[in-house]
C-alpha cells in the first residue's frame, strides 16, 4: 500500500465518510509501443490522490441526473442493468463520465447524430465551454444543444466499480469506463487539477509504477494492467464481455505491516 495511504490508515479512528458517486474514463489509443491511455498527475495540493496519476473523471453532479441531456446509444435502463444501479443514477454516471472527460481533456464523446462523432474540439468556443462547464456556469445539456450535438453513450463501455476504502477521509463510489479516442480529436489544454498529463504506453507506465518512478492508486494500476491486454479497436468489445463486480478494498495486517486487500487481488 502506498505510504500516503498507510499514514491515513494509521490515523483511522473517526466516523466513516459516505462515498460520493463518481465516474472516470480510460481514454485509449494505439501507439508505437501498444495501447496508450491518457493519464494526468494530480496537483500535490489536491485533497484526494495528490501526486497520483489518474484517468480523466470526477464526482457526479446532481444535475447530471436531473438535466435534459441529448442522448444516443444504449438507454439509461440498459446502463442501470449493466452498472447494477437505478436507471436515474446510471444515466447520471454516464453523463458525468462524458462531461468530466470533456472538461479535463477536451475529448468529447458526442456527435451531430447517432452515427457520427465530432472530429474536432480545438476551436475557441469549445475550449471556452470546457472552462464554463468546469466552473458551473454552463449546463452540459445546454452546451450540447447549443452546438447541435448528442451524447454518444455507445462510444463508452463499463469496465469496473471501485469504492474507496473506509479509512479514507474522502471516499468515492466510482464507475470506471473505457473509450477509444475519436478519430480527428486531440487532447486540449491540461486540466487545472493536474500538473502533468500525457499519453502513456500502459506497459511502460506500469513498469514505472513498479520501479517507484510514478505513483498510482491501486484501482488505477489494476485497470491499467487489465486494459494493457487489449487495443483501442477491441476495448469496447472487451468491456462488453466483462462482469462488473463492486470492489471495496479493506485493510489487512501482515507481520505488523498494513496492506490493502480486495476480492479481486491479494495484498496490494
Amino acid at each position: 500500500m502506498p505510504e500516503t495511504l498507510r499514514q491515513h490508515a494509521r490515523g483511522l479512528g473517526g466516523a466513516v465518510a459516505e462515498p460520493r458517486h463518481a465516474s472516470t474514463i480510460v481514454v485509449v489509443r494505439d501507439g508505437a509501443e501498444g495501447i496508450e491511455a491518457y493519464l494526468m498527475r494530480r496537483q500535490t495540493s489536491m485533497a484526494f490522490a495528490a501526486g497520483m496519476y489518474v484517468f480523466p473523471g470526477g464526482g457526479m453532479h446532481p444535475d447530471d441526473i436531473t438535466q435534459d441531456v441529448p442522448w444516443a446509444g444504449p438507454a439509461a435502463a440498459e446502463w442501470g442493468d449493466r452498472l447494477r444501479c437505478e436507471e436515474s443514477l446510471a444515466r447520471g454516471l454516464v453523463v458525468a463520465a462524458v462531461r468530466e472527460t470533456f472538461e479535463e481533456t477536451g475529448v468529447l464523446l458526442a456527435g451531430p447524430d447517432e452515427s457520427t462523432v465530432l472530429a474536432d474540439t480545438s476551436g475557441a468556443d469549445m475550449q471556452a465551454a470546457r472552462a464554463a462547464l468546469e466552473d458551473g456556469e454552463l449546463a452540459f445539456g445546454d452546451f450540447l444543444r447549443d452546438h447541435g450535438l448528442i451524447l454518444r453513450a455507445d462510444l463508452i463501455g463499463a469496465w469496473a466499480h471501485w469504492i474507496t476504502p473506509a479509512f479514507e477521509p474522502r471516499r468515492y463510489d466510482t464507475r470506471f469506463f473505457v473509450a477509444a479516442l475519436p478519430a480527428g480529436q486531440r487532447v486540449g489544454e491540461m486540466s487545472r487539477e493536474a500538473d502533468r498529463a500525457d499519453w502513456a504506453p500502459l506497459r511502460r507506465v506500469l513498469a514505472a509504477v513498479e520501479a517507484g518512478e510514478a505513483a498510482m492508486m491501486p484501482p488505477t494500476a489494476i485497470t491499467c494492467q487489465e486494459v494493457a491486454e487489449h487495443t483501442a479497436d477491441t476495448i469496447l468489445t472487451a468491456a462488453a464481455a466483462r462482469t462488473i463486480h463492486t470492489v471495496e478494498p479493506r485493510l489487512v495486517e501482515v507481520d505488523g505491516e498494513l496492506f490493502l486487500e480486495s476480492d479481486l487481488e491479494g495484498p496490494t
